[in-house]
């Protein structure tokens, strides 16, 4: 493991210890605790005792209990391994003394308000009393730019879905509902190799199409009906997002024109996601697109997030909060417009930031040229 992608973001942490006052840091999210250790959110629950880990300039240590020691052992071998006996705070301030830590930064957004109190109560009372400090963000930051052996296993989580969407598309018929449809994409994505899927899939059909965040239900699809799929799997722990909305037989027309506006603000928007320009560019000129139309009121979201071991991760596509895009980033690049009981249409590519613009990982290529 001499060249492990977790050697060098453990190294690349280091360094921004003094830049931060700290000389240790406690991590408990568990994403974050993926992308430092190798270890897995077995228990994506933000539960400390699944898995912790404790980093200080020598050392990398993750404390789990008796569950997780073996699997813990075997993904994370950069770091020694601790199985708590007891209650995981005893275990924590224990490691924290022998350390000798003066200053631990905390997952201030992941860590609950009782946790943080008690540990407080308890580094006051050390011998060396241990202050807390929140450095939220810090692995987040890290997380914006992918690295190779990320964007690899995010291209075969891509490729394993758009092939799965392939499948489904082509076997939807009248009669079949949103759930049913649904559950064929779970259970083809299981066969794929997928450990998961990254969120729940979106099925919807018909005027159900207009609810952004819609949830799949016992209606059946029907002739002329347009259904978007809104759908992402995860590959060892990485996840991948696309949508597409397909139509069964022949489009109505409000549809049919709002699919070519949707599409030209895609199109459009990809142009500007390159290394360079700033994250609410490609929004901007998306939404400018679907507002010349006379839909701008329809479009209520931003045009975009990062993927990573999170379905939603920064930088976000939006026309707020600006920051560089950077070669290495993963993004979703999604306009859509939703006409209230009538339907809607979202279009979702998943793409790498190269150094010359993006690189599309969602190689499902169903699109209609009206």
């Amino acid at each position: 493991m001499k060249n492990s992608p977790f050697k060098k973001r453990l190294s690349y942490l280091k360094k921004d210890f003094e830049d931060k006052n700290i000389d240790m840091l406690w991590i408990v999210q568990p994403e974050n605790r993926q992308y430092l250790s190798g270890f897995m959110a077995h228990d994506t629950q933000l539960n400390e005792s699944s898995g912790s880990l404790l980093i200080s300039r020598k050392k990398n240590q993750l404390i789990t209990d008796s569950r997780y020691t073996v699997v813990a052992k075997r993904e994370a071998p950069d770091f020694r391994v601790i199985t708590q006996k007891g209650a995981f705070q005893d275990e924590l301030v224990k490691q924290v003394e022998r350390a000798g830590g003066k200053t631990i930064g905390f997952e201030g957004d992941h860590v609950i308000f009782n946790l943080y109190n008690d540990l407080l109560k308890r580094f006051k009372k050390s011998p060396n009393p241990v202050k807390m400090k929140n450095i939220s963000g810090m692995i987040e930051k890290m997380r914006e730019v992918k690295d190779a052996s990320e964007i690899a296993i995010m291209e075969r989580a891509s490729k394993m879905m758009s092939e799965v969407l392939d499948r489904v598309i082509d076997s939807v018929v009248p009669g079949q509902t949103e759930k049913e449809i649904a559950r064929m994409i779970h259970d083809l994505s299981i066969e794929a190799g997928a450990e998961g899927m990254a969120f729940e899939s979106i099925v919807a059909s018909g005027p159900n199409a207009a609810l952004p965040h819609a949830v799949p239900t016992d209606r059946k699809i029907k002739k002329r009906d347009h259904i978007t799929f809104d759908v992402g799997l995860k590959v060892n722990g990485y996840c991948c997002d696309m949508t597409r909305t397909v139509f069964i037989g022949k489009p109505e027309r409000k549809i049919k024109e709002i699919y070519k506006i949707v599409r030209e603000a895609q199109l459009n928007a990809l142009e500007y996601v390159r290394p360079g320009e700033m994250s609410t560019r490609p929004d901007s000129v998306a939404r400018d697109i679907i507002g010349r139309a006379g839909y701008g009121s329809f479009f209520g979201h931003s045009l975009g997030h990062g993927v990573g071991l999170a379905t939603h991760e920064a930088p976000r596509l939006s026309p707020r909060n600006p920051v560089k895009l950077i070669e290495g980033m993963v993004v979703t690049v999604e306009p859509g417009i939703y006409l209230p009981g009538k339907g809607g249409v979202r279009l979702e590519e998943m793409v790498v930031i190269g150094k010359r613009g993006p690189r599309i990982l969602t190689m499902n290529r169903r699109y209609y040229d009206f």
